[in-house]
């Protein structure tokens, strides 16, 4: 008995796209614009400039008081400085997953060339086993004395 083997069609799709990439992402003009200002903005450059300006009214909430003070370290310092540390550590760890998808990627690749593979070594042995089938019977082998090949201690009838 032979089965027909279809290649999975997912193999011949993979191989024209490939993996989707952030760069093949299709943006818009404003998307555009937001991906410039999202990648100046998401530097530790821009958080120590940031952290500058905002060193600049230090001075002023120093003398203002404690609740000055306060305001002035939630309300500037942290929001402008954490937004940059923030973005930045966003931008690192969408690197680390789109390595890690790249793998993912790669590792169903080679599942599906093996799941071929191990098809094609299924396909083999199902032919040898046929002809070796066949070899036997064309011998004349008797049912009975195949059974008693197969384990039965007992003797042919």
């Amino acid at each position: 008995m032979t089965v027909e083997h279809l290649p999975n069609p997912r193999i011949k799709e993979r191989e024209k796209t490939g993996p989707h990439l952030t760069e093949q992402e299709h943006l818009g003009l404003n998307g555009r614009i937001a991906l410039i200002v999202t990648n100046a903005v998401g530097t530790m450059w821009c958080a120590y400039v940031f952290a500058a300006m905002t060193l600049i009214s230090l001075p002023s909430a120093i003398q203002g008081g404690v609740s000055t003070l306060i305001a002035w370290i939630a309300q500037t310092f942290l929001q402008l400085v954490l937004l940059s540390v923030i973005m930045v550590g966003q931008k690192v760890a969408a690197a680390a997953s789109d390595k890690q998808a790249l793998q993912t990627y790669r590792d169903a690749e080679a599942l599906l060339k093996i799941q071929d593979e191990m098809h094609r070594l299924i396909e083999i042995n199902n032919a040898l086993t046929e002809a070796i089938h066949r070899a036997v019977m064309a011998k004349g082998t008797s049912t009975a004395e195949q059974s008693n090949v197969s384990g039965d201690a007992r003797p042919p009838a």
